[in-house]
């Protein structure tokens, strides 16, 4: 069960949280997410994080002792590329139903402009040679770049530029009528002088978007409106077993089912599907019963080619807007997906009161992996 949900404002890389490492971006989440469920008396178990492109090392253990939760809570750190968050939220789940743990915090942090810079070893006489990210694939297999891909995956769909930009300006639209009306104040904990998230922009429509250029090839659909920004943040939940969140008397998200699942390295925005399909096959929900669905939008052809494919209804997808206005800060993107479906659900601002309650988070992951949980709030 998640009992509590936070996360730091998403501030767009080389700007609001530009100073702060990984850690320092998550030890205030873990901190206010502790302090939420101090109540529970119960010693914090572990802490999972995921992130991708910090300094290496265990960025869960040293998150967890800058955030003063003591010498004696644990931390592991996990690496599922864009479904990190979501996977460490996974795997603290299984640790609470296995029973070998009664509170653990899990999420992800990521920070885009601290991220350091990877060299290969030099041949003798030569420069090593520095890249930006390791290998999502090995040799004999397509590893594209997560740009380009969009634009096959857009391609391959017939999902157009027109189509690209007005979904993008609708995440725009809705993540800023969220964040004015207060949507977002309960899942935010103030990190450094960010106290809200700074990407999303009124005003931008999908007239303004497309005077665009393509951002990966001359004739491609792709831009930088209609894509998430490089960003960094942080998210964190505390898991507890039912029948702690029900001697306490909390609301909380049960968790029904998870699922990850492999698909074409070359196609990598396509993910969810396979996982997606795979998570209602195992619980026996329909997707019709499915209240809210949160992907990660990475790309907003690659989002409505996932939506296509599954049929969901696009009136339930990301209802406060995505990561194309938000923002990707990549190991905490599936965590926050996580953070908002509790506030929408059984928070102060729930969508729908007398809604299904249930909802899908999914992430699409390079290398061509997809990753996804069913919950259900319980009020």
């Amino acid at each position: 069960m998640v009992v509590a949900a936070r996360r730091s404002p998403i501030g767009t890389a080389g700007h609001g949280l530009a100073a702060l490492t990984v850690d320092r971006i998550a030890a205030p989440v873990l901190a206010a997410v502790a302090e939420q469920t101090s109540d529970l008396g119960l010693p914090v178990d572990d802490v999972i994080l995921g992130n991708c492109l910090g300094p290496g090392g265990n960025v869960a253990r040293i998150s967890a002792l800058a955030a003063g939760l003591g010498v004696q809570v644990p931390g592991v750190t996990v690496d599922r590329q864009c479904g990190s968050g979501l996977d460490a939220i996974l795997q603290g789940a299984a640790r609470i139903g296995s029973g070998q743990a009664r509170l653990v915090l899990a999420g992800g942090a990521e920070s885009a402009s601290t991220a350091p810079w990877r060299f290969w070893p030099a041949a003798p006489g030569a420069d090593p040679i520095r890249y930006t990210r390791a290998p999502f694939a090995p040799d004999g297999f397509d590893d594209p770049e997560m740009g380009p891909a969009a634009d096959t995956v857009a391609a391959l769909h017939g999902i157009g530029r027109e189509r690209q930009d007005g979904y993008a300006a609708r995440s725009h639209l809705r993540a800023v009528a969220a964040r004015d009306a207060g949507a977002f104040d309960s899942e935010i904990v103030p990190v450094g002088s960010l106290v809200r998230d700074e990407r999303p922009r009124a005003g931008l429509t999908a007239e303004r978007l497309a005077r665009l250029r393509p951002a990966f090839a001359v004739d491609g659909t792709v831009t930088a409106g209609n894509s998430c920004g490089i960003s960094d943040g942080a998210a964190v939940v505390a898991l507890v077993p039912e029948h702690v969140r029900a001697a306490a008397g909390l609301p909380g998200l049960r968790i029904l089912g998870t699922a990850v699942s492999g698909s074409d390295p070359a196609l990598p925005g396509l993910g969810p599907i396979p996982a997606v399909r795979k998570l209602l096959d195992d619980t026996g929900i329909n997707l019709s019963e499915i209240e809210i669905f949160e992907i990660t939008e990475a790309f907003a052809g690659q989002v409505l080619a996932v939506v296509d494919a599954l049929g969901v209804d696009p009136a339930i997808v990301c209802p406060r807007g995505g990561a194309v206005a938000l923002g990707h800060p990549w190991g905490a993107s599936g965590a926050i997906l996580v953070v908002r479906l509790f506030a929408d659900l059984v928070g102060g601002n729930r969508l729908q009161p007398n809604g299904s309650g249930l909802a899908v988070a999914t992430c699409a992951i390079g290398g061509g992996q997809g990753v996804a949980v069913l919950v259900e709030a319980v009020r």
